[in-house]
C-alpha cells in the first residue's frame, strides 16, 4: 500500500471526512463512550484539573495521540501492509490493523490498570480501521485526539 502523503492528499482526505458517515458515526458515539466510563465507576474530576495542568492536558490530549498514531498507525501499520499480512482480514478488519492494536493494547500496559488497558484495543481497531479506509494517519489522529481530549476533560490524568 503506497500511501501519498501530499499536502494535496491531506486536504483530500480532509474534505472528505465530513461525509463519511462511518466516520461521524464513531464521532457521534464518543459522548457514550464518556457516559459509560462515568457510570462503570471511573472516577470523574472535571475541567478543574485544567486550571493548573494545561499543559499536561495537551500532551496527553494532542501530543500523544499524534505521536501514537504517527508510531503505531502511521510506521507500524503500513509495514505490515507490506507483508503477507496485507492479504488477510477478518470481516473489514485487515491483520495489519489487528497486529498493530494487539502491540498498542500492550504498551498500555505500562501505564494503565489492566482492565484498561484491554479496553484500549477497541479505539485502536476503529483508528486503525479509518487509517486502512484512507491510506493514511489523519484520520486516525484526529479520532485518537478527539476522544482523549474528551476524557481527560472529563476524567483528568
Amino acid at each position: 500500500m503506497n500511501i501519498n502523503k501530499s499536502p494535496n492528499s491531506i486536504a483530500r482526505i480532509l474534505s472528505q471526512l465530513p461525509r463519511d458517515k462511518a466516520y461521524l458515526s464513531v464521532i457521534l458515539l464518543a459522548p457514550f463512550f464518556w457516559f459509560g466510563l462515568y457510570y462503570s465507576g471511573t472516577a470523574i474530576t472535571g475541567p478543574d484539573w485544567l486550571r493548573h495542568n494545561i499543559l499536561l492536558f495537551l500532551q496527553l490530549a494532542l501530543l500523544y495521540p499524534i505521536v501514537e498514531e504517527l508510531v503505531f498507525r502511521g510506521l507500524l501499520q503500513e509495514k505490515l501492509w507490506q507483508t503477507r499480512l496485507s492479504r488477510l482480514s477478518i470481516y473489514c478488519i485487515s491483520m495489519p490493523n489487528i497486529v498493530t492494536s494487539i502491540i498498542f493494547t500492550g504498551f498500555h500496559f505500562i501505564a494503565h490498570p489492566p482492565t484498561w488497558a484491554v479496553v484500549v484495543i477497541v479505539p485502536s481497531i476503529v483508528f486503525g480501521f479509518f487509517r486502512d479506509r484512507y491510506q493514511h494517519v489523519i484520520p486516525a489522529v484526529i479520532l485518537h485526539g478527539f476522544y482523549n481530549s474528551g476524557y481527560f476533560l472529563l476524567f483528568g490524568k
